[in-house]
């Protein structure tokens, strides 16, 4: 994970670099837009906080034991910590209109409705006011979506981070992160990370490493020092759901680059071949790898999961918690993990919060489509096609969680471009005229 894909030099397009904090402004060409000021760098940090804080506290036993007070201790400082950077960093609250934050707000009218009755118990109305504040620092954010991909290389380092300390663990402690318990999953063992966590992780940074290569946003020998070793860490954790969301969601964000970008084109073709290759060569082994040991039955009703999702769905509600849901929790049902986006925002937050995700979900979408082919466009469309994938066997779709800042850069990268005030050239002032005395006037020169 040494190589920064992120890090490449951008040219041209939304997201290029500006101008150096302290260097003078160059006045920009007749006829072309300013380009706009760089986002300071406390915005890069106030975003890591965030994915701190969706880590979470479930997981596997570390090899130092972490009280899981402490980390919750940890993770919502990191909240509280990434709100007050964004606050500080934005002073004056300058905010830009986004249809996706405005629809994160208004679904915390269903979530604290259904979670004043106290039936979750304290701890729903404490998850409102941690999504209350996770939607307010994304508020403070906006000002620098401009359509440009700073998100997505902040996205990258933050989950390249994440997934350097797992690799750390599994050196310092193969044991440890290859427990019995999950059946020889890669689990987190510096910080507590389930297999999906970590596959997730890393499908995300493969697919944004890709795009980033074919978009030349890169070096080849970049992108290869980060989607190697993560494809290798996506390989350890058994993720079916992370794989195919991978590549179901990079070929559609590939197939959105095949009429502009040549690179496309032949990465689309090689992909195919290795594939059809690798389903003759490979068939027995890629089976035995997605089936992970378990007998067609289970695999058939995901791994059980069918069963919590019709027991959900026969749970007798009153028209309230229909409508609201029965507050937020920690997306289970009877102790069982719900592992449906859908079903637990039903459960949680009822049939409205299903409908405001969904219109979340859709309006990204539709504003991805109506986009002209780019690289920004082709990134968001790998990651709301992968959130919308993962959404079937994953939950956290309703609360603040990894797939909403997947979304939220999504959001990011489909903003229209704002041109800065501060790099917007100003007319030069107008040249006082001088006052000629009238006796000068009227005086014939001769």
């Amino acid at each position: 994970m040494s190589g920064d894909p992120a890090g490449g030099a951008v040219t041209g397009g939304p997201g290029a670099a500006g101008t150096q904090p302290g260097a003078p402004a160059h006045t920009a060409a007749p006829g072309t837009a300013p380009a706009a000021a760089p986002a300071p760098k406390a915005v890069g940090a106030a975003w890591g906080l965030l994915g701190l804080n969706t880590l979470g506290s479930a997981g596997a036993e570390t090899v130092v034991p972490l009280p899981r007070s402490l980390i919750q201790m940890v993770t919502m400082g990191a909240l509280a910590a990434a709100f007050t950077l964004a606050l500080a960093v934005n002073r004056r609250l300058r905010i830009r209109p986004s249809a996706f934050v405005l629809l994160l707000t208004l679904l915390l009218v269903p979530s604290v409705i259904s979670s004043v009755d106290l039936d979750s118990g304290f701890g729903a109305l404490f998850r409102c006011a941690r999504l209350a504040l996770f939607v307010g620092t994304l508020w403070l954010l906006t000002r620098w979506w401009d359509g440009g991909l700073a998100f997505v290389r902040h996205h990258i380092r933050m989950y390249c981070a994440v997934l350097a300390s797992v690799a750390a663990g599994l050196a310092v402690s193969p044991g440890t992160a290859l427990p019995d318990l999950y059946g020889g999953r890669l689990v987190g063992a510096l910080w507590p990370l389930t297999p999906p966590q970590i596959g997730q992780y890393a499908a995300v940074v493969i697919g944004l490493t890709v795009l980033l290569a074919l978009g030349r946003r890169t070096t080849g020998a970049g992108a290869a020092a980060v989607v190697v070793p993560a494809l290798v860490l996506l390989a350890l954790s058994h993720t079916r759901t992370a794989t195919v969301g991978l590549l179901a969601a990079l070929a559609l964000a590939v197939g959105s680059l095949l009429l502009t970008s040549a690179a496309a084109r032949r990465f689309f073709a090689w992909t195919v071949l290795s594939a059809a290759v690798a389903a003759v060569w490979f068939a027995a082994a890629v089976q035995a790898w997605f089936l992970r040991g378990q007998s067609e039955e289970n695999f058939s009703s995901l791994t059980g999961r069918a069963k919590v999702w019709d027991a959900l769905l026969a749970a007798p509600r009153s028209t309230t918690e229909r409508l609201f849901g029965t507050g937020l929790s920690d997306k289970s049902y009877d102790g069982l993990p719900i592992d449906n986006s859908w079903l637990a925002v039903y459960h949680e937050q009822g049939l409205t919060g299903t409908a405001l995700v969904a219109a979340a979900v859709v309006v990204l979408g539709a504003v991805a489509l109506l986009r002209p082919p780019s690289l920004p466009r082709a990134c968001a469309i790998f990651l709301i096609s992968y959130c919308a994938i993962s959404s079937y066997t994953e939950a956290g779709l309703g609360d603040a969680s990894p797939y909403l800042l997947h979304l939220a850069v999504a959001a990011s990268l489909l903003a229209a471009p704002a041109s800065s005030e501060a790099a917007r050239p100003r007319p030069a002032p107008a040249v006082p005229r001088r006052r000629v005395p009238r006796w000068a006037r009227d005086t014939e020169v001769t």
